[in-house]
């Protein structure tokens, strides 16, 4: 039996706390092995317990969400954040992805958009809903380095050196596709596309998925806007 996906928590308001919890718990796959109501709190409980995947708040009393994720991510490469963030996706959760955070979750999802990004980042995608991916081209795009005259030709230069697969790999990315999905719409298997989407960021050098996202967006090479193209992680 395939163990549970451990999650921790962390958020300064108990009920907001509470109510995850009980959506989460109602899942098989999904155990709640602690919680957290600050940054400090959630770096040691990360260290004690070991989570696959925590589900981070930005806005904290003493340590914010962003430096814990930092540190949680430097001190356990293995556990994935998730941040929670409000419709407007705010500077600091921003910052979040900076250091090293593996998506957005807003705080109005719906039941099964919590469960299905819990479940993405888990396995290693990144996750991005098509209304995230469009305020992150605006509003992130520029602290992680584009410029408003467009890429540079060190990006297209990397983007040229892809082979063909690689390229379809790239744009399947860019679009937010999960490797499953990537998988059925290529036509080979879960375990090859890893393989190539290791490569593609390893020649994009792209620090995750989400700056491959950017980058396919900056290039022109997928719609900006989501309807054409850009769809939830699943």
């Amino acid at each position: 039996m395939t163990s549970p996906i451990r999650v921790l928590l962390v958020d300064d308001q108990e009920l907001i706390r509470v109510g995850f919890r009980m959506v989460l718990e109602a899942e098989p796959d999904i155990a709640v092995v602690g919680e957290a109501s600050d940054g400090r709190q959630a770096v040691a409980r990360a260290a004690a317990l070991e989570p696959d995947v925590v589900l981070m708040d930005i806005r904290m009393p003493g340590l914010d969400g962003i430096a814990a994720t930092e540190t949680i991510v430097r001190e356990r490469p293995l556990t994935r954040v998730l941040v929670l963030t409000t419709f407007d996706l705010d500077e600091y959760a921003f910052g979040a992805i900076r250091a090293g955070a593996s998506g957005f979750l807003l705080k109005d999802a719906q039941r099964h958009e919590m469960i299905s990004a819990l479940r993405a980042v888990h396995r290693g995608d990144a996750v991005l809903a098509p209304r995230v991916t469009r305020m992150l081209l605006e509003h992130v795009a520029p602290r992680l380095g584009a410029s408003s005259a467009g890429p540079d030709s060190a990006d297209a230069a990397r983007v040229a050196d892809l082979t063909d697969r690689e390229h379809d790999v790239f744009l399947a990315i860019g679009r937010g596709l999960t490797n499953a999905e990537i998988a059925r719409t290529l036509y080979v298997g879960e375990s090859t596309v890893k393989t190539h989407v290791g490569r593609v960021l390893a020649k994009l050098e792209a620090r995750d998925r989400i700056h491959a996202v950017i980058l396919a967006h900056r290039l022109g090479l997928v719609p900006d806007d989501p309807a054409g193209g850009s769809r939830a992680q699943a």
